[in-house]
């Protein structure tokens, strides 16, 4: 099965896998998927006020929808607090080797 461009599918697909294989960048020495302790430290922000904001927000929509002033926004700030500390639990945890 070959074309007029130069071989075969499999051999040309091999040569691309080579040419990119040659062209990657070295990964960084220490690089293990760990993290700088600001990027933990910003993330850990972001998992807390965006499970709060978003919870909010489903509260003061229900209770605007549903006329209940207090309640749902009420429930749904606990709830997203809740969220947002297990968010941050789950991101704290030493993972387990598999």
């Amino acid at each position: 099965m070959s074309d007029d461009k130069g071989g075969s599918f499999e051999e040309r697909l091999q040569a691309a896998q080579t040419r990119q294989a040659s062209n990657a960048p070295a990964p960084a020495s220490g690089a293990k998927g760990t993290a700088s302790p600001m990027g933990i430290g910003v993330r850990v922000g972001i998992e807390l006020v965006s499970a709060l904001a978003v919870s909010v927000a489903i509260g003061w929509g229900l209770d605007r929808w549903l006329g209940t002033r207090p309640w749902f926004l009420a429930l749904f700030v606990l709830l997203g607090g809740a969220a947002g500390v297990a968010n941050v639990w789950r991101l704290m945890m030493p993972r387990s080797p598999r």
